[in-house]
């Protein structure tokens, strides 16, 4: 009797062997990533960024054209606030009123519209990024599993690593050649909100 339930044991664990065996997890094969580079060096990546620069200087030079007549015409209301006598200073003529009024809506049209550019060159920012994160992970599974590895990391998430698991340069070339340029545009989105908010006409 104690034969049988000895047979049954190992008749049981002789089973219960392969399916252990089918849920072990494989050996990990890692594979390393430099994306900071990526987004450097790839064609996209250059060719998008000199483009945004072009932006920024655009902005940057919009920002001094607006600054300069206002910051001429808050000087000049400071001088004629000055010019008149104390007890005026604190409750100056309508007329001068009325110009400090139009300067300070010209000071709030002019960061409108600072804003807008800045926030569409944000919004294009993010747009080019988007692209290029929408191919680069399927590109980066692909060299990953050509390349034999079943674990893709940033090399910026390493302590240490072994020459030859760096697939960077593979990743780069497989990028250029299926993403050779992207849309330096904003983000689709971004005019949803304003069409959303526009009246009916009822």
């Amino acid at each position: 009797m104690t034969n049988k339930i000895v047979l049954g044991l190992l008749a049981a664990a002789a089973v219960a062997a392969p399916a252990a065996a089918q849920n072990r997890l494989p050996a990990a094969v890692v594979a390393v990533v430099d994306t900071d580079r990526i987004y450097t060096e790839c064609t996209a990546c250059r060719t998008a960024v000199a483009q945004l620069q072009t932006q920024a200087n655009a902005l940057q030079s919009r920002q001094q054209a607006l600054a300069g007549p206002i910051q001429t015409e808050g000087q000049a209301i400071e001088a004629a606030i000055q010019a008149l006598p104390q007890a005026q200073r604190t409750s100056p003529p309508a007329a001068l009123q009325q110009r400090v009024q139009r300067w300070q809506q010209s000071q709030q049209t002019a960061n409108q519209e600072l804003g807008r550019l800045q926030q569409n060159l944000q919004s294009t920012q993010a747009h080019v990024r988007q692209q290029i994160d929408a191919r680069l992970g399927p590109i980066i599974n692909q060299v990953m599993t050509t390349r034999g590895a079943n674990v893709a990391v940033d090399v910026n998430a390493t302590l240490a690593r072994a020459n030859g698991i760096d697939v960077t340069a593979d990743v780069l070339t497989a990028l250029n050649s299926q993403v050779p340029s992207v849309s330096v545009t904003p983000l689709p989105q971004q005019q949803q909100p304003a069409q959303q908010q526009r009246p009916t006409g009822r």
